[in-house]
């Protein structure tokens, strides 16, 4: 049943004959020279002029006032966490369906994840499932927003952009501003994706990004803290570069900071990456396009489209079978043509790590848990 997809995808990449990657980096001789540029300058490490204008770019491409580049994307989120108010005991809602970086990031600060229900379309965290959680677990006190059940403080709401998909971001926010609750955007799988005029991870009180090796655009590692607020960007900046006060020889610390800046021989890259992406989200797009018109016709799987009123970069391309057998047989299947397809992430509370941890009700994560495998989407020739 699956061959005439296996074929399709093996012509959209050129009719090779060997495994066919879920989504491998693509280099060019700008990527090298840049990288060259950075080695033959000295500065390798998170000093250095590509550092600068990679934020510079990153501003003006998502129109963020300001960008702070870390290391990688989970750094980028605790950091993110951080600059909002979370605490050690504290609690943060953010959605089951994810990868485990955005509870690890949580977890890294001492805080709790809440894991709350998901959108069937968008795969992001609901604003219906969102409000329903507060009104019955939460309430005002002291000037906070508290759980009742455990008391601890609601601290801050993360929902994720699941495979580059804009989730309803802007009902999130609304719904987060009647608590008093800031939200630190998951866009670590959307550069490049927007809800209506807006980047995903500008809509929020501050968002990150990352470029991890099979993301859209990589730098090897990599990740982005994006805010509007100079403040906070500052103050990013600042945490980033181990709170190191400014002196042109004292070693002064002021609190306790991270090494979490991202080092020039990777700025390098990634500032050549950022200028070749409007062509990637080009052809990824056209890819996505090639696969929703195969799935037009085809019974057993339902392409997931971006969603109304917004652009997706398609990072990761994805279809929903009709049920948890069917997904392992076509993971089976496909895999075993050398082609390499994947299933969504298991649940976060369906991890040990967090099986403690409070869920609200979870019946599209599950659902979509049971269904969905991501497709070959990295960048191809497409016809």
């Amino acid at each position: 049943m699956y061959t005439d997809l296996i074929k399709f995808i093996r012509t959209k990449y050129g009719n090779i004959d060997g495994f066919i990657p879920m989504h491998a980096p693509t280099f060019k001789e700008l990527d090298r020279r840049y990288v060259l540029d950075a080695i033959d300058s000295t500065f390798v490490s998170s000093v250095g002029e590509y550092v600068n204008r990679f934020e510079r770019d990153l501003q003006k491409f998502t129109g963020a006032a300001r960008a702070v580049a870390t290391v990688n994307g989970t750094a980028a989120l605790q950091v993110a966490l951080r600059l909002v108010g979370v605490k050690c005991q504290d609690e943060v809602i953010t959605q089951p369906l994810t990868f485990v970086a955005t509870a690890n990031a949580i977890s890294h600060l001492g805080a709790h994840p809440v894991f709350v229900d998901v959108d069937r379309d968008t795969m992001g965290l609901s604003p219906d499932a969102l409000q329903i959680f507060l009104q019955e677990n939460a309430q005002k006190r002291d000037g906070a927003t508290c759980n009742r059940k455990t008391g601890n403080r609601i601290a801050a709401i993360v929902p994720m952009h699941t495979f580059g998909h804009p989730c309803r971001i802007e009902g999130i926010v609304e719904i987060a501003q009647e608590w008093s609750i800031p939200v630190v955007e998951d866009a670590a799988e959307a550069i490049g994706s927007f809800s209506g005029e807006c980047h995903c991870g500008t809509l929020g009180d501050v968002g990150i990004l990352s470029f991890n090796g099979n993301k859209t655009i990589t730098c090897g590692g990599g990740g982005a803290i994006l805010t509007n607020s100079e403040k906070l960007g500052d103050r990013a900046k600042h945490l980033t570069t181990t709170a190191k006060v400014p002196h042109a020889w004292e070693f002064e610390h002021d609190e306790i900071g991270y090494n979490f800046r991202m080092p020039n021989l990777n700025a390098a890259l990634a500032c050549a990456q950022l200028e070749r992406l409007p062509d990637i989200l080009h052809e990824k797009r056209e890819l996505a396009l090639a696969y929703k018109e195969f799935f037009e016709d085809k019974p057993w799987a339902s392409f997931l489209d971006e969603p109304a009123g917004t652009q997706s970069n398609y990072w990761l391309c994805a279809i929903a079978l009709e049920d948890a057998d069917a997904r392992d047989n076509f993971l089976k299947v496909v895999n075993d043509a050398d082609v390499m397809t994947r299933p969504v992430w298991k649940l976060m509370n369906e991890l040990s790590i967090f099986s403690g941890c409070q869920a609200g009700e979870l019946e599209n994560s599950i659902w979509l848990r049971e269904r969905v495998v991501n497709l070959p989407s990295g960048v191809c020739s497409c016809e």
